[in-house]
């Protein structure tokens, strides 16, 4: 089974359609209500690429899925921060898909010049908080009932990720195509190779990119193979309304405590 995380292609668009089409028609998972076809697709990676990176999982020459960081806001003082997805198709839930692509996604901001990354998340998706806090995003608070779709209001949690140490006048990011040349791209590029749980890469351990100020990523939460008696017991004695990270267990965002973490907590101790 040939697998390989690389830099999308503008013949990628029919494939990130057919993962994102749906999630968009038939979940809240997006705040877009129509679908965008391959030729949209086509042409959201082709901008994308100009300044950041957007990668796919391809599995057999299939998309299994993809991620890429956007712009956070366009004022200045911004330019240092990105914004990020991820999306998977349905038939690679829990290979760790997700994990890979993002650990290959933050190692090349990071060789960019990015120091902080962050994620919006509909509610309730506890699927995907687990996903980011694995790779060490935090919680830092929710917009309510900001969307309305498939005929309900919903809450957006905000998550950030320290890509790099924050220095004092830090030089400005490179835009992906000058960093395409740096030696140390293609190290970055395949950082998330080691997440993968298939059949070409059988239990691989944690990626060789590192969350700055951060321990190794924790295992995947969804696999209870993963999880040892110490990790069980502590999940038992959290305090209520608290949210577990890879830093240990803080307290939440107050519409974060009943939406999303008792949730998560309850699903994490059986």
């Amino acid at each position: 089974m040939a697998t390989h995380i690389r830099l999308a292609r503008e013949s990628d668009g029919a494939g990130v359609a057919a993962i994102y089409g749906p999630i968009v028609e038939n979940t809240a998972i997006s705040f877009e209500t129509l679908p965008p076809g391959a030729a949209e697709m086509t042409r959201r990676i082709s901008d994308t690429l100009r300044s950041h990176p957007w990668l796919v999982c391809e599995v057999d020459g299939q998309i299994a899925g993809y991620a890429y960081a956007s712009q956070h806001r366009p004022r200045p003082a911004y330019r240092w921060s990105v914004d990020t997805s991820v999306y998977v198709d349905p038939k690679w839930h829990r290979r760790g898909v997700g994990r890979g692509l993002y650990m290959s996604l933050f190692a090349i901001l990071a060789r960019q010049g990015y120091g902080n990354a962050y994620a919006g998340i509909a509610l309730p998706n506890p699927a995907s908080v687990t996903l980011h806090e694995a790779v060490g995003f935090r919680p830092v608070g929710v917009y309510e009932h900001v969307g309305y779709k498939l005929g309900a209001w919903h809450d957006v949690a905000w998550f950030e990720l320290a890509l790099a140490e924050r220095v004092a006048d830090p030089p400005p990011p490179r835009p992906l195509p000058e960093i395409l040349s740096d030696p140390m791209f293609a190290a970055a590029l395949t950082a998330g190779i080691a997440s993968l749980r298939l059949p070409d890469y059988p239990s691989a351990a944690a990626s060789c990119w590192k969350i700055p100020h951060a321990a190794a990523p924790a295992p995947d939460a969804s696999r209870s193979d993963a999880r040892s008696r110490p990790a069980r017991s502590a999940c038992r004695r959290a305090p209520p309304h608290s949210v577990r990270t890879r830093s240990g267990v803080r307290s939440a965002p107050p519409a974060l405590r009943w939406r999303a973490a008792d949730d998560r907590r309850r699903a994490r101790c059986r």
